[in-house]
């Protein structure tokens, strides 16, 4: 990347991504002799514990949506048990399809399955990503069987970036619609780029940045009177939205019981509180979910079928998946959402006693905010936060903030702190409006450059240092 600061904030970046360096041995090829067992442990425990605190203590913006120490031996030992299997050769462990049948059940019959006349049926994947990838690839593929060779998906500005993946690695072409007013998918925007060759349209539920789900409704009934998929993205809401609703709370319609959802992404791994490495793609009827499916019956190694991506893939996961679902329970998920939504309406009034800064809309639990004065440098008051313990995360357009709301976030005067720190943050960020280091010149840079390939050099240059041992 040319023109770079004098201070390189890939340095300083680098220095954060690599803290052990100097402290633990560094392998950069393969020892002469194993390291002994008992060794290479307590490397594993001495990371693992300098890591815990800030996850720990509630003051990263999702990542960790459960935590309990109870819950997460719970999880290891469902893994254990479960460590060597692999859902690839289920003649040696039917259980895998067992456990992976159960989740997708369970998860259809809480998006609405139960409500609706079609059959609702899905695969388990390695997380939100690979949901939606194989979701778009099954529209690719039906819209090829039904002869269109060049298909489209329809979206707002405001969908994951795993929809832009999908696109680059299937070909599918994108038209990509501006948020309307409240920060939502813009329902008469989206209807116009639709043509006869779109396959599917998308909403969220919610949206990752805003925290805001999409008009679903309206959306999903254009895409079936016009004989178009429709895929309602839940893998940041799809389980916590449900009981949301049963708690009182006001929730737009997103799920199965709109006739026009033809698919879902819900993950596991979030609100769901299984391990990391787990998410469920969900298809109204087996016709659609087929064009996910890989087969290849012309391989010397035999007949070879994939449901996902993956070959092999960690059964334990999914043992640990299954076992948090059935353990949790319908009770435990609306205890769950009960703590959540009252933390995050607690974060919501300190963010609004806050001169300076300003809520979008009324999200339920993932709450973003930006500047409501002239020269207010948002990106630096996620910088005082972040030095204040907190980690948060950066959006653009516009120039934004938000915070995740999980369980983790429910600890005892957490969210009150939250607010306190906000505060302080803010009168930080407007006495010194410029600082060294941090991320708001980073950030600054993303959001006001017109050549966007710079900043993707930076991006390519910070994963290249991640692989430096």
């Amino acid at each position: 990347m040319t023109d770079q600061p004098a201070t390189d904030p890939l340095a300083e970046i680098e220095r954060s991504l690599k803290p052990y360096r100097g402290e633990l041995p560094t392998h950069a090829r393969l020892p002469e002799e194993g390291v002994p067992r008992e060794e290479v442990l307590g490397q594993l425990r001495r990371m693992a514990d300098a890591e815990r605190e800030k996850w720990e203590g509630g003051h990263v913006s999702g990542a960790v949506y459960e935590g309990e120490a109870e819950h997460i031996a719970f999880l290891n030992e469902a893994y254990a048990i479960h460590s060597q299997s692999n859902p690839l050769h289920l003649d040696v462990w039917p259980s895998a399809a067992k456990f992976e049948a159960e989740i997708v059940a369970m998860t259809a019959g809480m998006l609405g399955a139960e409500e609706t006349p079609d059959a609702i049926v899905g695969t388990v994947t390695s997380g939100g990503t690979e949901s939606i990838m194989l979701a778009m690839r099954a529209y690719r593929e039906r819209g090829r069987a039904n002869g269109i060779e060049r298909p489209v998906m329809v979206l707002c500005e405001t969908a994951h970036a795993a929809f832009d993946k999908a696109a680059d690695a299937f070909g599918i072409e994108q038209r990509k619609v501006p948020a309307g007013p409240g920060h939502v998918a813009d329902v008469a925007a989206m209807e116009a780029a639709i043509d006869e060759r779109t396959v599917v349209v998308i909403g969220s539920a919610p949206a990752f940045p805003h925290g805001l789900v999409d008009p679903i409704a309206e959306l999903s009934e254009i895409a079936r009177a016009r004989g178009i998929g429709f895929h309602t993205d839940g893998c940041l809401g799809g389980f916590l939205l449900p009981w949301a609703a049963k708690l009182g709370h006001e929730v737009p319609a997103f799920d199965f019981r709109l006739p026009g959802v033809t698919s879902m992404s819900a993950d596991t791994h979030k609100f769901g509180y299984a391990a990391k490495g787990t998410s469920v793609v969900l298809y109204r009827g087996e016709e659609l979910r087929r064009h996910q499916y890989f087969t290849f019956t012309d391989w010397p190694g035999g007949l070879y079928a994939t449901p996902t991506f993956a070959g092999s893939r960690p059964g334990g996961l999914s043992a640990a998946c299954w076992a948090a679902m059935v353990s949790l329970g319908e009770s435990g998920y609306l205890e769950a959402a009960r703590r959540i939504l009252a933390a995050a309406d607690e974060m919501k009034q300190g963010i609004r006693a806050t001169d300076g800064i300003e809520l979008f809309g009324d999200p339920l639990f993932c709450l973003a905010f930006g500047p409501a004065e002239e020269g207010l440098d948002v990106y630096r008051v996620m910088d005082e936060m972040s030095a204040r313990g907190w980690s948060l995360n950066g959006l653009h357009r516009p120039p934004s903030v938000h915070i995740c709301v999980t369980l983790r976030h429910t600890q005892p005067g957490l969210a009150e702190r939250f607010g306190a720190d906000l505060a302080g943050a803010v009168q930080a960020a407007r006495a010194q409006p410029t600082a060294e280091g941090g991320m708001a010149p980073i950030y600054g840079l993303a959001a006001s450059v017109p050549d966007r390939t710079l900043v993707s050099e930076f991006l390519r240059q910070y994963m290249d240092r991640w692989y430096v041992p």
